[in-house]
């Protein structure tokens, strides 16, 4: 568990089932339908004989999606729901449970080839998940934060205090993970109010939960690639956001053009 497996093929063609059986049994949380969950993997095409390229390999990286909701194939979508975090899950996956009945010309599995999988559940994060520990206030001129636990926490704006023209970056709690990485996706809970009046315009928790976006590469604002990467894993983390690193001059759902903008974000993982 951990490190790239040595998968070895019977003799003979596949059935044509799809099996999962766990080969190693973990002992962390149990991963649940919607969690966020994290795997490595390696992997054969049972019909070829082949290696497939797998998490281990150079260039490769871990898969992270939510578990049981049909984002991904069912080797990867429905094996994991009830396995625990430390588990290897070996599955047999025959076209219909793989890559269907289109050839994956980057992987070189034709269409009607079966997939041998060993998958190590690295992670698991729920989408009710908080970042908990004793937080700091940030200071008075900046928006104070109550938390309500497995809910969107409080911001409140000091009153009759100008907005700053920078951005502010305020550690509320800090975690004892790895610092995060450009180019990382990462799973968050977020809270995003209106410096002008307090009106919350956005929260994961309108969106169901925890949320992964992908940081330091430009596909959020500004502010958040330059607030977050750095801060690590496990971290509460308040941003005050001036317009230049936000949506400017350009208005959006909620949001009234040059706004400046104040999140909580809890940092839950980082792949």
């Amino acid at each position: 568990m951990g490190s790239k497996a040595t998968i070895t093929l019977p003799p003979g063609q596949p059935t044509g089932q799809f099996v999962v059986t766990t080969a190693v049994e973990g002992d962390g949380p149990t991963v649940n339908r919607g969690d966020w969950v994290t795997v490595s993997y390696t992997a054969k095409d049972w019909t070829s004989g082949k290696d497939v390229q797998g998490s281990y390999d150079a260039g490769a990286k871990p898969q992270l999606y939510q578990a049981g909701i049909g984002q991904l194939v069912p080797a990867f979508d429905q094996t994991v729901v009830g396995k625990k975090v430390g588990s290897r899950v070996l599955v047999v996956a025959p076209p219909s449970a793989a890559f269907g009945s289109t050839t994956n010309q980057q992987l070189g599995v034709g269409k009607d080839d079966t997939v041998v999988f060993a998958l190590d559940i690295l992670q698991t994060v729920p989408q009710d998940s908080v970042v908990t520990g004793t937080m700091t206030q940030p200071p008075a001129n900046q928006p104070q934060v109550k938390d309500n636990g497995k809910a969107a926490p409080t911001i409140t704006i000091p009153p009759n205090t100008p907005a700053p023209s920078d951005l502010q970056t305020n550690v509320l709690i800090k975690g004892d993970g790895k610092p995060v990485q450009a180019g990382q996706s990462l799973v968050l809970q977020y809270t995003g109010v209106l410096w002008s009046n307090g009106q919350q315009f956005d929260s994961s928790w309108s969106h169901g939960g925890a949320q992964v976006l992908q940081i330091g590469t430009g596909s959020v604002i500004a502010g958040w690639d330059k607030g977050l990467v750095g801060q690590p894993v496990g971290s509460r983390v308040e941003l005050v956001i001036p317009p230049s690193l936000g949506y400017g001059g350009q208005a959006q759902n909620g949001i009234p053009a040059n706004s400046t903008l104040v999140f909580v974000i809890d940092i839950l993982e980082a792949v």
